[in-house]
């Protein structure tokens, strides 16, 4: 399976099912501070549990950073 991540693509042998798994495998568990879309949709933080992922889908992982 297939996804590409912040434009990069990314093998998995076992995709994760939903948005929220993503995150959690992308993001070492952090959650706060992320922004997420999936095929150029934002996905509002509600509904990662609920997003399914499919084969070829393509990931933005937007992480907020501090500075000035």
């Amino acid at each position: 399976m297939e996804l590409t991540i912040n434009h990069e693509k990314r093998n998995y042998e076992h995709l994760p099912s939903t948005l929220e798994a993503l995150i959690h495998l992308e993001a070492r568990g952090k959650s706060k501070g992320i922004a997420v879309a999936v095929n150029n949709q934002v996905i509002p933080k509600t509904d990662w549990g609920n997003t399914i992922l499919q084969d070829k889908d393509s990931v933005l992982i937007i992480t907020a950073t501090q500075g000035g």
